[in-house]
């Protein structure tokens, strides 16, 4: 018995040397609340697929600092109670060091108080929503991408110097807090090329999550002077249903939408019926020849070679390209702090995108830029506001 004994605690001996000698993997885990199911998911899967492209890429030349990148999802469907739920699950993971890449501004107007309750970063949410971007910024949120306000900005200053008139303008927004935030920079910037009273030009609504168009549309038609371009702010879904309906009645009228509209599912959702239609964009052209842009196809490639590139997930990848940043800077076994002080050290930034960046601890938004694009034969092209008009005499 003594040698059987023995022998047991010989193997036990060799078990736990063998245990304690395989290397284990160091890992920075990061999560992900977004849409993967309902109206939004094509937003959600395309912030997923260049965030994984951008991490791919990195663990495949060692990580950083030697720590793979891993992505934890959850699926919030774009909807607020869903997404609180599924923030607080990922918060339960002491592991997670931020949040990259939420989706939404419904969703981001519950989710926030949270994650700042919990000291939890969050970076690079695909939202242009006036919420997480709080004059001082709140310390532990970080913008990729401009705000809503500047998408429609440039969309006022794009249609006034194309020669349409303030009163030739009309609104179809989400009645939510992301319709919202459009609108109302939309507004701030007539008022400041001296509009009066901008708040009485014609602006339909529709709810969240739906597709009743019609009592919005019907609001924009009773308009004293016939709009000839309507600004919209919702999902690809109902702008597009809005969009064919109105043509009937607007068959001249420009349709601008922001980024959030997903440039390439509301192409698909409207087929033909897309072209002409213009989407203001954070992001540059996916098919751009610049730096950057080429790095994150590349990476798409590898990931998936039948992946063919939207702006979505262009954004996905320069979002996570920007949390990489700010994790090199924080040095290695980086925790949330070290994370947050990382980031704003960062200073200028240059991701290879043709535009200049920046990060400082009283500018929390890398990207001011907007890129105006419409769609023709198919393909997103750079707008020429001075010749918009112009260009649509030539078509007809």
């Amino acid at each position: 018995m003594k040698v059987q004994y023995r022998w047991l605690a010989v193997v036990a001996g060799v078990l736990s040397l063998a245990l304690t000698a395989t290397p284990t993997v160091a890992e920075v885990k990061v999560g992900l609340v977004a849409p993967f199911s309902g109206a939004a998911a094509s937003l959600g899967e395309g912030m997923r697929q260049g965030i994984e492209a951008r991490f791919a890429e990195a663990n495949e030349s060692g990580g950083v600092h030697g720590e793979t990148l891993t992505l934890e999802t959850r699926d919030d469907g774009y909807e607020p109670l869903r997404s609180a739920k599924a923030t607080r699950e990922l918060l339960e993971d002491d592991e997670i060091l931020a949040m990259l890449g939420n989706v939404g501004t419904p969703t981001a107007i519950v989710n926030l108080p949270i994650l700042l309750d919990n000291e939890m970063p969050l970076i690079g949410a695909f939202t242009g929503s006036g919420i997480l971007r709080q004059s001082p910024p709140d310390r532990y949120v970080f913008n990729y991408r401009a705000s809503y306000a500047q998408e429609t900005a440039t969309m006022i200053e794009g249609l006034l110097m194309a020669g349409i008139a303030p009163e030739e303008i009309a609104f179809f927004t989400q009645a939510d807090g992301y319709g919202d935030a459009g609108y109302q920079g939309a507004l701030r910037a007539l008022g400041n090329h001296g509009y009066s009273h901008p708040e009485r030009l014609a602006h339909g609504r529709y709810t969240r999550g739906t597709r009743n168009v019609h009592r919005g549309l019907a609001s924009i038609l009773q308009a004293p002077v016939t709009p000839r371009a309507v600004i919209i702010v919702g999902t690809y879904g109902p702008a597009a249903d809005f969009i064919r309906e109105a043509r009937k009645d607007l068959p001249d009228a420009l349709f601008l939408n922001v980024s959030f509209v997903g440039s390439q599912a509301l192409l698909d959702e409207l087929g033909e019926e897309a072209e002409g239609v213009i989407v203001t964009q954070v992001v540059p052209p996916y098919e751009a020849d610049l730096p950057g842009v080429k790095a994150y196809r590349e990476a798409l490639k590898a990931e998936d070679d039948s992946a063919g590139g939207d702006f979505v997930s262009l954004e996905g990848y320069l979002a996570a390209s920007l949390f990489i940043k700010g994790l090199e800077a924080a040095g290695a076994d980086a925790d949330r702090e070290a994370l947050v002080d990382g980031l704003e050290s960062l200073g200028d930034i240059d991701l290879g995108i043709g535009k200049s960046l920046t990060l400082g601890s009283k500018d929390h938004q890398a990207s001011d830029s907007v890129w105006a694009t419409r769609i023709h034969d198919g393909q997103f092209e750079l707008i020429d506001w001075l010749t918009l008009l112009d260009d649509d005499a030539a078509k007809e």
